[in-house]
């Protein structure tokens, strides 16, 4: 009998993240929904309970990095096995906004709020079984000014976007280096151009693809049993090339520091 595998997925009550969650509901897994609200929580929960699978939600606003520590360690604590985490909560708007912890709140939500989220959670990567880190990045992609992060200067929401976007893929690759030799890999992609979501009907931008098309590719990463897509970027379910930064290896080393001192190393708490 296949054991039970247990996923996690940030950003889970709407869009994409709702989609993959209903797509791998089963009674061989057991979801962790994230969301920061809790009636579409439990909507979620209920689809997957009604089409056979079992569901947890976790509530927590990815904009306070303590509210996100304290849903890593509820989960650490409940679940010391994690198969899967799939890190796709994010952020959209495009006016210039702070999280509670005063950082430009694409960088904070899309990208540290899941950097922090992994680094407590990785003592449940490999316990017992295979485990995987996917992070859904995005095909726009900007190089990251380490003497403008927060775009203090001249901001353009697009921009915060981007590059945002690519530090989860420079977190992916660092990921992949980290645990090699190990058996927790790590892979991201971007899903989907203008995929049918709330996020892209509220810029104003016509959707060109269906959501079922990015959680089709997201879950064949989830399911790929080659440990050869671990610090790999795919455009859909092809390998592509990621902005040029990604492959610097001082440049990650640089956002990874950065990582650290913005989040307080908080899972040392």
């Amino acid at each position: 009998m296949t054991a039970q595998r247990t996923i996690l997925i940030t950003g889970a009550t709407d869009g994409l993240g709702r989609c993959i969650a209903e797509t791998l509901a089963s009674p061989d897994v057991l979801l962790l929904v994230h969301g920061r609200n809790l009636a579409r929580g439990r909507a979620v929960t209920q689809a997957i309970e009604m089409a056979g699978g079992s569901a947890i939600f976790y509530e927590a606003n990815f904009a306070s990095l303590c509210a996100v520590r304290q849903m890593a360690e509820a989960i650490a604590a409940a679940h010391p096995q994690l198969d899967v985490i799939i890190n796709n909560a994010g952020n959209g708007d495009p006016q210039r906004r702070l999280s509670e912890d005063g950082h430009e709140l694409h960088f904070a939500v899309n990208y540290l709020a899941h950097f922090l989220l992994t680094q407590i959670l990785r003592p449940c990567l490999g316990r017992e079984n295979y485990s995987r880190v996917i992070n859904v990045a995005s095909a726009s992609q900007r190089p990251i000014d380490f003497d403008d992060v927060m775009l203090e200067r001249c901001y353009d929401g697009y921009r915060a976007y981007a590059q945002s976007k690519l530090a989860n893929v420079m977190h992916c690759f660092d990921l992949a280096k980290e645990f090699q030799g190990s058996n927790v890999t790590s892979a991201c992609l971007h899903p989907g151009t203008y995929m049918d979501t709330h996020m892209v009907r509220a810029a104003g931008v016509q959707p060109m693809n269906s959501v079922y098309v990015g959680a089709e590719a997201v879950i064949a990463l989830v399911n790929n049993p080659c440990d050869a897509i671990s610090g790999r970027y795919f455009n859909g379910k092809r390998e592509a090339q990621a902005n040029a930064q990604a492959y610097d290896i001082d440049a990650r080393q640089r956002l990874r520091q950065l990582s650290m001192d913005l989040t307080g190393r908080v899972a040392q708490s």
